[in-house]
């Protein structure tokens, strides 16, 4: 049975940090690329950044480039998001995804975590 399960969220104060984690397992985390992306009120899905397989590549979105920072460790099955210097539009649902690296087709989601950045 596949699952993705994120946590670490949470309500914090603009300017602090968080680290939201992605525990995977029922296929071969490794093959997959991992996505993290959020979902505010009202607004469509973002993507907001996304690892390769081996964790050799990463890319960000321009609003949270340099505040954000994508990790995996495919020996725990595990994908990251680092989050420092948080901003109220930061504030969403936070959701990871797994890409087949050679079939996109075959993606996963996970359930999400609620992220609130408020004084």
């Amino acid at each position: 049975q596949v699952q993705l399960v994120e946590s670490g969220g949470g309500l914090v104060q603009p300017g602090g940090s968080l680290r939201l984690s992605c525990a995977a397992s029922g296929f071969t985390f490794s093959s997959y690329a991992m996505n993290w992306y959020r979902q505010a009120p009202g607004k469509e899905r973002e993507l907001v950044a996304v690892i390769t397989s081996a964790g050799t590549s990463t890319n960000y979105a321009d609003s949270v480039k340099g505040r954000f920072t994508i990790s995996r460790d495919n020996a725990k099955n595990t994908v990251y998001l680092q989050m420092n210097s948080l901003k109220p539009e930061d504030t969403a649902v936070y959701y990871c995804n797994a890409v087949h690296q050679m079939f996109i087709s075959i993606n996963y989601w996970g359930q999400g975590t609620q992220v609130t950045v408020s004084s």
